[in-house]
């Protein structure tokens, strides 16, 4: 990923625009959603368990974000990239 992509203001604010419409989407399985929730919730819940890492829950969050965003749009074409 291109650093001048992850940090664009127009991208994060698409990829929040397409975060909860995807996780809505009865097209994309359950399994796939959890890959996204179960990892974030973790991260927020116990942050200890990586005490060296030194990225903020918020960044580990968008993080997570950007890549499922990326991930479910990528391998579910079906789905309509606008709402």
């Amino acid at each position: 990923m291109k650093w001048r992509r992850l940090l664009s203001f127009k991208r994060w604010t698409e990829v929040f625009k397409r975060l909860p419409r995807l996780l809505r989407a009865p097209q994309i399985p359950l399994h796939e959603k959890l890959l996204f929730i179960i990892p974030v919730i973790l991260y927020w819940v116990l942050p200890d368990v990586m005490p060296f890492m030194p990225i903020d829950d918020i960044g580990v969050t968008l993080l997570l974000m950007n890549w499922f965003v990326s991930r479910a749009e990528r391998k579910y074409p079906v789905l309509p990239s606008r709402a």
